[in-house]
């Protein structure tokens, strides 16, 4: 019977001496990850020539909403937004890129379909924005369906989503598609009068808008032609880096929601002196994980700095900051089903914990 006990009793503590070390086993970093903390930068597939979400500025810099989800995420694994490499992606070249390992991640107006997700070999992240396509028309025209461009022409880029959808659209319509290899040739066969109409995500539709001599002179009808949910992907080869991209838009999200921007998120840190639980009692429970502060656990489980997001939300800002920083420049004010879900949008994010 002794001998019974004591087997039972060494068994108990080798069953809790096993929990233990599960529970603290450090989360094993993927290859991409890995790379990344090797080479000590983030290479980040991008647009070169949409204002608003990817450009190259007037000082040969990249700028937009797009291009600071990558900084964001530099920040969450290397500390800093500037870590980053920017490699120009035209539409064609996405699926090359990210199946050849010549890019970390992308992010770059690019539509979650599920032939990408599959054929590409590509785990999306969190949908950034949501759009859908539309047709852009000179306001001189009087047209406002799709249908009073019979007999003309429609400038598309070829290799994307758009192109398939405005096929679908005009069929059976007198519609002749002229197709370009990039964006801005696409943009600037229509502003030469090649084509009477020109197509892409309606976001798209209101950067190059915004680049136009006259803004004015160019309508986009209403009509919404399919819905394109873009966002960041990375190779389905490291599903650990995938965790650090979701969780990092999810925080940006999250920021917004709880009124954490990069002016006052040092006021939501943990003090000097200030004991766990006098901080959540100040901050909140929900705060206090989304940070990393108070003794909770969060970029632990990701294999990154605990207040990673600390460091996110000081470096880019939230996603509103994002948002107004690059988007309401070329008229998108009004953010629609790109608001937070308590103000009747589609951005929700899973909890921190």
């Amino acid at each position: 019977m002794r001998k019974s006990l004591v087997f039972v009793s060494l068994l108990i503590a080798v069953l809790a001496l096993s929990i233990v070390g599960i529970g603290a086993q450090e989360t094993e970093l993927g290859p991409i990850t890995q790379a990344v903390l090797d080479r000590g930068e983030l290479i980040c597939g991008a647009n070169a020539n949409l204002v608003g979400f990817g450009v190259v500025n007037d000082a040969g810099e990249f700028e937009g909403f797009d291009i600071d989800v990558c900084r964001a995420v530099a920040a969450a694994i290397l500390g800093d937004a500037n870590a980053v490499t920017f490699r120009p992606l035209t539409g064609a070249e996405r699926q090359a890129a990210i199946q050849s390992g010549e890019i970390d991640m992308m992010s770059r107006n690019t539509t979650w379909t599920l032939s990408r997700d599959v054929t590409w070999g590509a785990i999306f992240g969190p949908t950034t924005f949501y759009d859908g396509q539309g047709v852009m028309v000179p306001t001189e025209l009087g047209i406002s369906t799709i249908e009073e461009l019979e007999g003309g022409s429609i400038c598309v880029q070829t290799g994307t989503t758009t192109e398939l959808n405005i096929s679908d659209r005009i069929e059976g319509l007198d519609i002749e598609l002229q197709v370009f290899p990039d964006a801005p040739s696409t943009w600037d066969a229509y502003l030469s009068g090649r084509c009477e109409g020109f197509t892409t995500d309606k976001s798209g539709l209101a950067a190059f808008r915004s680049t136009a001599p006259d803004p004015g002179a160019h309508t986009i009808l209403e009509e919404t032609l399919s819905k394109e949910p873009l966002g960041p992907l990375s190779p389905q080869s490291d599903p650990q880096f995938a965790e650090i991209i979701a969780w990092t838009v999810f925080g940006l999200i999250t920021a917004e929601e709880e009124g954490i921007t990069s002016q006052n998120v040092m006021d939501f840190v943990q003090q000097d002196g200030e004991s766990d639980e006098d901080y959540i009692s100040r901050v909140g429970a929900n705060v206090a994980r989304l940070l990393g502060q108070g003794n909770n656990p969060s970029g632990s489980y990701l294999g990154v700095a605990n207040d990673f997001m600390v460091t996110v939300i000081s470096q880019v800002g939230n996603y509103a900051e994002i948002y107004e920083r690059h988007l309401v420049p070329i008229g998108l004010d009004a953010r629609g089903v790109n608001a937070l879900w308590t103000e009747g949008g589609l951005l929700y994010a899973p909890p921190f914990r």
